[in-house]
């Protein structure tokens, strides 16, 4: 947990969660690849903040369209997930949508939950680039597994911790 959010004694179940899935972004491996920062700063919705240049891009000098899907399935996934306390969910399915090619700048992901509460969510995401213009959109399908989010490094810590300050 920041030491900023320790400073400021325990918070509620759900931004716990928040807090714990934020964590859990910033732990994933394949972050290093991806240098970004999620937030959630409200059930069901996801902002996945980052940088692209030139080293993420394909043969004809714009962003490649790994990156988009990256960012748009990271922000639909957290989206849903912050509904899900219990367990990770699991992408089954994305479609993606590109309108705009991006070269270089800060790129912004916002993800929202559609529908869904029990084993299937649906959310979408869209990018934003750095002139305000939407780049891309998706829609994904998310279904709970059976992998629970507090066996998870980086989620499990700051659980343990909120726990521990109560």
């Amino acid at each position: 947990m920041p030491p900023e959010a320790a400073a400021a004694g325990p918070v509620s179940g759900e931004e716990a969660h928040f807090r714990a899935l934020e964590s859990l972004y910033r732990t994933a491996p394949i972050n290093r690849l991806f240098p970004s920062e999620l937030s959630i700063t409200e059930a069901g919705f996801a902002r996945i903040r980052f940088d692209v240049d030139e080293s993420v891009h394909h043969a004809a000098g714009a962003v490649h369209g790994t990156s988009y899907f990256k960012m748009l399935d990271d922000a639909a996934f957290y989206a849903a997930n912050s509904l899900v306390s219990d367990h990770f969910l699991l992408t089954t399915a994305f479609n993606l949508l590109f309108t705009r090619p991006i070269k270089r700048g800060p790129i912004i992901a916002e993800g929202r939950w559609i529908s869904g509460k029990r084993r299937v969510y649906v959310a979408d995401a869209r990018l934003i680039d750095a002139d305000g213009e939407e780049a891309a959109r998706g829609t994904g399908t998310f279904m709970r597994s059976r992998i629970p989010l507090a066996s998870l490094p980086g989620y499990a810590e700051v659980m343990n911790a909120q726990k521990g300050a109560v």
